[in-house]
Order: structure tokens, then sequence, then C-alpha cells
């Protein structure tokens, strides 16, 4: 799956506007760093972005992703999923949707949902204070991972460690 071409069109010129509105300068980094975030499905953190943008920009430092993902973020053109603990990824998606995700490989995917969007918030929610947005993640194993799961249980019946199992699916996943 991939995003549209004027989906990514269409992003790009929320971006814009907004940047133009609050007066923040359109550099070539900035602009490719935030088309990075807008094509991928993914919902990359900074350091994928800036492995992606580093192969088109080699000049691009680590610095001016981290800080032009917060700049988008203040602007409202793209949202952080996760606690900022850990790792933060970045979604430009800014349409009602919720998210799905892999807890062993990190896979996470958008859908949308009439049922869940239609979920009231709880009462009990209501006195930590103004609820603004809601987003669902729904965590499991994604079909890779289950298909996974099931080869090694398959070999552990067989006698082969599951360990060793995982190590040669690292090995592969790290060369794909």
């Amino acid at each position: 799956m991939k995003v549209e071409k004027g989906v990514i069109e269409a992003r790009v010129e929320v971006y814009r506007e907004a940047a133009r509105k609050v007066g923040v300068k359109l550099t070539h980094q900035r602009l490719e760093i935030f088309r990075t975030i807008a094509s991928s499905l993914e919902h990359p953190d900074a350091e994928a972005v800036f492995k992606a943008v580093k192969k088109r920009m080699p000049t691009v430092s680590l610095d001016t992703v981290y800080r032009t993902l917060w700049l988008l973020k203040d602007l409202g053109v793209i949202l952080t999923l996760g606690p900022r603990r850990e790792t933060v990824r970045f979604d430009a998606n800014l349409s009602r949707h919720h998210h799905f995700i892999c807890e062993r490989c990190g896979l996470m995917r958008d859908f949308e949902s009439a049922e869940l969007d239609s979920i009231g918030i709880p009462k009990s929610a209501k006195g930590f204070g103004t609820v603004t947005e809601t987003h669902i993640e729904l965590r499991g194993l994604c079909r890779g991972c289950m298909e996974e799961k099931a080869d090694e249980s398959a070999k552990t019946s067989s006698g082969e460690s599951p360990e060793k199992g995982r190590r040669r699916t690292w090995r592969k996943k790290r060369r794909n």
C-alpha cells in the first residue's frame, strides 16, 4: 500500500498554508522532511525520517529533522503517536482514524471505524479535564508476526529452539 500522490500533495499544501500563516520559512529541508512523513504509511520515528531524507539530502542533520518534526507538530500538520518517554512516531494523516500496532515488530497501520468514532468520552475520563481529541490504538500481532509465531511453534515442536528461529527471522527482516 502507498499513499496516493494526490493525498501527499494535499498534505504538503496544508503544511505550506500553515507555515505561511505563522511566518515559518518553507526551506527545502523542511519540505523534504514533511514530504517524507506525508508519503509514509509507517508512522516513522525521527530516526527513520532522518535516514530517508539523508538519502536525498546528505547534508541534513538529525537535529534538523527533530526540530522540524516538532515544528510540524506545533503547526498542527502532523500528529505524534505514543508517549513521549518512548520513541515518538509521526503521522501526517489528520483525518479521523485509529491505529493498529503490532506488539512484536512495531508495525503501525491506520484504519477508519464508524463504530469507534461513535464511542463517547467516558465519565471517568471527563474528570481529568477537557478532552480535545481521542485516538484508539488496537494492539496485537500483525499477520506476518502471527505466521512467524506459528512457524516458531511448529519448529519448537519439531525440536528446533525458538530463539534460533527468532534470530533467523530477525536477520531475514534486517536484510529486506
